[in-house]
């Protein structure tokens, strides 16, 4: 198998929603909340914090311990990023969940999975990169680069230049983030549960 077929199997959808998208929606599902609605800001962030812990040791840190207060404000930041698209921000969330509106505090958990989720995949494409791009070989980094771009430029932001590899090996960064917006587009990956 040639080096962009190797890269190529290991981003394959398929193999990212094994390795990545099912662990996350299994971490989703396993947490179960008593209420749909909350009390109190303070009930609020208590759900989120414990949500994100849950999410973040079942599928990141692999069992590993994060503060109340770091889960609490990560979560709050993606909350506050997903929210933002949508006109809103943390407040909002608050009012769906304390009103059950707009899928009260399960869309709220399911914004946090998404996204959390999304990051991941963004990680695990970066990894499948840095171990299939030789950094020390500038030519092989550009093939590398250019043989990607015409196997998945379809997929791709029309801004990516397929004439311009080399403006890409330098920073693949803007590949990668390209390729998964496509897969979150796209791709059963990320589909709400």
């Amino acid at each position: 198998m040639t080096l962009i077929s190797n890269l190529l199997s290991e981003i394959d959808e398929r193999t990212i929603a094994r390795q990545i998208g099912i662990p996350h929606d299994e971490a989703r599902m396993a947490f179960s909340l008593s209420s749909n609605t909350v009390n109190s800001f303070d009930e609020f962030n208590m759900v989120i914090s414990h949500y994100y812990i849950h999410h973040f040791t079942s599928c990141i840190s692999h069992g590993g311990s994060l503060s109340p207060a770091e889960a609490s404000g990560s979560a709050k930041e993606i909350i506050e990023q997903q929210y933002r698209r949508r006109n809103g921000d943390v407040v909002s969330a608050y009012n769906d969940c304390r009103d059950g509106t707009n899928g009260g505090m399960r869309v709220v958990l399911d914004t946090i999975a998404e996204e959390l989720k999304a990051q991941s995949v963004e990680r695990y494409v970066r990894d499948v990169f840095d171990r299939h791009v030789a950094p020390s070989c500038w030519e092989d980094k550009v093939s590398i680069v250019r043989q990607f771009i015409a196997k998945c430029g379809e997929y791709l932001s029309s801004s990516i230049r397929a004439d311009q590899p080399e403006r890409y090996a330098r920073d693949y960064q803007i590949l990668i983030r390209s390729y998964v917006t496509a897969l979150q587009n796209t791709s059963s990956i990320f589909r709400r549960l």
